[in-house]
């Protein structure tokens, strides 16, 4: 059988590959923890936004380790705190911005720790078959050592363990490595940390030999507090659904656990599809299942954003944003986009809604990074990428290839402008509105889908629906209103008239003014309907009443220093905005998204700093932005 290429050969540099090495972690000193005792943590009822990021890999994901990544779940979580790490390839990164407040080691679930410790000499898993062809003295060529490595990925699509290798207490032993990781750096009411691994289902396209690539179905598995010894991964079933039953199991024995699914710009079609993993239809069990399992979902990260395409979305003029228009690990481009984006995805969960009697696409939205350096890259300006081979300039395709000065004769074909590393974006966060920073608190947040994701700054945004009026939004109590008269973003409510909505966002301090803020609007009539309203505009004028947009507020970019116009946007947007359209009796599903002012992609900083134009296949700038989770209102 043939190796399925799971990662690109410009990702997996596997030249530098010798006999096994040593396990050194590149690290800086120590730093004590100060424990903060619970019993001290101060709660406010009007809830404060926390921002986090829950998904990261370090040293015991086979796809880091096999390409540097040294680092370990203690370094990740000194990190989110502001320590300086070094990145796999002998550079330290640092976190933009302050200290996060919560963050979630994920590394995947399958052959957790293996492959760093088939590295290591005198293991026992160094001395399998596996690891010597990888690894060994005796290893053959360049290309037989990735094949040997291939391998692996394709078990880990498959299902199908390779045995000389599954060495289920070792895969323990690395969980609970993990698992004490976490336990050590959490401080309620300082810092908060969750035990979490990823669930790396993949559903092959075609026959595995015919190479065509995997439709990528992830899920980050997140602990509430307790986690089993033992973890249930792809390798035990591939299939979504045993997982949710392994998840109730756990959490009838007392651990809450849920999964996040991430990433489905990617999936071709298979995150929100309208059959099951075996191919049934839905059913009102399937949904309800999978709501209880899977309350929010992770709609933007490195490997792009998950909100909508311009070919769901054609209206939408903020549609093109990161784009990830690749199947994973591979240059063959994910073709369909139906069943991949998540505001589509909202409305035809209310469709099944009416078919089913049950919505299992009722999700909330958190951000995440999906790194795979032990580090959250979130700064276009200072942006490290993923792997540790990212911040090579020519591989992910911002400057141009063999030193030259110019695109000028490249080829549109040319890998630099199709691979992976050069689609990734400096994104996302999770945000999260709970009363402490606690486990307690903000996990319970995540269950009611109080959050909101961003792709990559601190933007704050709340969003309530209920009766409310100008004076409400004006008050110097506005949120303490907001909650007492209607219901935050998360909530279902029952209206027959429409409901007022109070939306209000912050922009990061450390980032860009706000240009606009909008409400969207989907529903199922036929089909998934969408409609997006600007409601609040950063000129202080009102929408045109026949487009719902804002006139442009005139910021701008010099794309030669990345200096952005001053005096335009505004530090904060706030809105109270009753739907236009509403129809009695029609169920729909209605979010937030707010948009900073323009600036500088990541590329285009690559390409000032080499003093070269910006690749004219990438966007020279773009819009960072901020979504909350839905209310519904039926």
């Amino acid at each position: 059988m043939r190796a399925i290429k799971l990662l690109s050969v410009s990702v997996l540099t596997l030249a530098g590959l010798t006999a096994c090495q040593s396990e050194t972690d590149r690290k800086t000193e120590e730093t004590p923890i100060a424990k903060v005792d619970a019993a001290d943590v101060v709660r406010t009822a009007t809830k404060n936004a926390y921002f986090g990021d829950l998904h990261v890999h370090t040293k015991n994901s086979f796809d880091a380790s096999i390409v540097g990544t040294r680092t370990s779940a203690d370094d990740a979580y000194r990190f989110a705190q502001g320590a300086t790490i070094d990145n796999g390839a002998g550079k330290k990164i640092k976190l933009s911005g302050p200290p996060l407040d919560f963050y979630g080691v994920t590394d995947h679930g399958e052959y957790m720790g293996v492959i760093m410790s088939m590295q290591t000499r005198g293991s026992e898993l160094s001395k399998t078959p596996t690891a010597k062809a990888i690894f060994g003295l005796t290893a053959g060529s360049r290309e037989d050592r990735m094949n040997a490595f291939m391998e692996i990925g394709t078990s880990v699509v498959t299902g199908e363990p390779k045995e000389d290798i599954y060495d289920r207490d070792f895969i323990d032993s690395a969980w609970a490595e993990n698992v004490a990781a976490a336990e050590k750096h959490n401080q309620p009411g300082k810092f908060t940390t969750f035990a979490g691994y990823e669930f790396t289902t993949m559903r092959v396209i075609g026959e595995i030999e015919d190479q065509l690539g995997a439709t990528n179905l992830h899920r980050n598995v997140i602990f509430k507090d307790k986690a089993p010894k033992r973890l249930f991964s792809t390798l035990d079933s591939p299939n979504p659904e045993d997982l949710w039953e392994w998840m109730n199991t756990q959490r009838a024995n007392g651990m809450d656990v849920m999964s996040i699914p991430h990433n489905s710009n990617a999936s071709n079609g298979g995150m929100f599809d309208l059959v099951t993993d075996n191919g049934s239809p839905l059913t009102k069990d399937y949904a309800v299942n999978r709501l209880i399992n899977e309350p929010i979902v992770e709609m933007t990260q490195v490997k792009g954003t998950s909100e909508t395409h311009p070919t769901l979305s054609p209206k939408d003029e903020w549609a093109d944003h990161e784009l990830y228009e690749v199947l994973v690990g591979f240059h063959a481009p994910a073709k369909k986009v139906t069943g991949s984006f998540v505001r589509q995805s909202l409305a035809r969960g209310l469709g099944l809604e009416k078919e089913l009697g049950a919505n299992p696409y009722a999700f909330g939205f958190i951000g995440s990074t999906d790194a795979h350096v032990s580090s959250s890259s979130l700064s276009e300006e200072n942006f490290f990428g993923k792997f540790s081979t990212d911040l090579d300039l020519e591989a992910r395709g911002s400057v141009p290839p063999k030193g030259k000065k110019n695109w000028d004769g490249i080829d549109s074909d040319d890998p630099a402008f199709i691979i992976a590393s050069a689609q990734y974006g400096a994104s996302g966060l999770a945000g999260v509105w709970a009363e402490a920073n606690t486990r307690e608190d903000i996990y319970a947040s995540m269950r009611a889908r109080e959050t909101f994701a961003t792709s990559g700054p601190r933007l704050k945004v709340r969003f309530f629906a209920g009766d409310y009026s100008d004076e409400d939004l004006t008050a110097g109590d506005m949120v303490t209103r907001a909650y007492a008269k209607g219901f935050p973003m998360g909530s279902e409510i029952g209206n027959d008239t429409s409901p007022d909505f109070i939306t209000w966002a912050i922009q990061d301090p450390d980032g860009v003014p706000l240009d606009r803020l909008q409400i969207v609007k989907v529903w199922h009539d036929g089909g998934e309907k969408e409609q997006v309203y600007d409601v609040a505009c950063s000129n202080g004028a009102a929408p045109d009443p026949a487009t719902y947009r804002c006139a442009d507020n005139g910021s701008s970019v010099d794309i030669t220093t990345c200096a952005t116009s001053s005096g335009q946007g505004k530090a904060e947007l706030k809105a109270r905005w009753q739907d236009p359209n509403f129809e009695p009796g029609q169920a729909a599903a209605y979010y937030v998204r707010v948009l900073e002012n323009p600036k500088c992609r990541w590329s285009t900083w690559d390409a000032i700093r080499n003093g070269t134009p910006p690749n004219p296949r990438m966007h020279t700038t773009l819009q960072d932005r901020a979504w909350s989770s839905p209310i519904w209102v039926k």
